[in-house]
């Protein structure tokens, strides 16, 4: 091969390399990878759950300068001191709920809207409440870039739910708390399930499922440490 048609050859490779479809092919290859070792690997087996995580495009919800860590497992900034979750904590905490297709998902704490996302893919009606009001429009806005437009965002502190949607077959809060709060209970379904960090927002937390029962017993189950950011505004307040 002449030397002017190795020279083409090789910007041609780098140009291939540098487009947004090769860009694609490489998140794709990596939140496969993300999925076999750090969801499925870890003894995540629900495969709608496995099938949602493998879809959702995590980088696109992150900030672009940490794209290149999306698919890792561990929390990443996303502004005004929040993170966006570890995927494995996202899967371990939406196999817990045992989600049907009809099912209808209230989520305390939208972030950057990875969480809803998922939820999304797997539900019929998701409904996310958001303290911040900038991260509750970027959300929204990132969602409907995604195809996610029918996930219903709302600004506001979702200690108090969303009543005028009750009731939920299930509820998960995505940040830490020393109590259940009461109006959630209260909106869930009889048979519905809540998850949420339980125990002291300073240090760890606790994953911790309440189901609630036919006659509005609780029956509360302990799975794994985690350590989630507090949540504010009531949550606060009653601490």
């Amino acid at each position: 091969m002449c030397r002017l048609c190795s020279v083409i050859a090789v910007v041609a490779a780098l140009i291939l390399r540098m487009s947004p479809l090769h860009a694609a092919d490489v998140f794709q290859e990596r939140r496969q990878a993300m999925v076999a070792h750090d969801i499925k690997g870890r003894g995540i087996r629900d495969r709608q759950v496995l099938a949602a995580m493998g879809k959702v495009p995590r980088h696109l919800l992150v900030d672009d300068r940490y794209r290149h860590s999306a698919y890792a497992d561990h929390p990443l900034p996303i502004g005004e001191g929040q993170t966006i979750s570890q995927p494995y904590v996202v899967a371990l905490m939406t196999e817990a709920l045992g989600l049907k297709p009809g099912d209808r998902v209230l989520e305390i704490g939208t972030g950057s809207g990875y969480q809803a996302a998922v939820l999304a893919e797997i539900v019929a009606e998701v409904y996310t409440i958001e303290i911040r009001q900038r991260l509750a429009e970027r959300a929204t806005q990132k969602l409907k870039e995604l195809g996610y437009g029918t996930v219903r965002v709302r600004y506001g502190d979702g200690y108090f739910g969303w009543e005028e949607h009750a009731p939920f077959d299930a509820i998960i809060i995505t940040a830490a708390v020393n109590h259940v709060p009461p109006p959630l209970i209260r909106q869930l379904r009889a048979g519905g399930r809540l998850i949420l960090p339980l125990g002291s927002t300073g240090f760890y937390q606790t994953l911790t499922l309440v189901t609630k029962g036919k006659g509005g017993e609780l029956d509360v189950r302990q799975l794994d440490p985690v350590n989630f950011v507090p949540m504010t505004g009531e949550a606060l307040r009653k601490r």
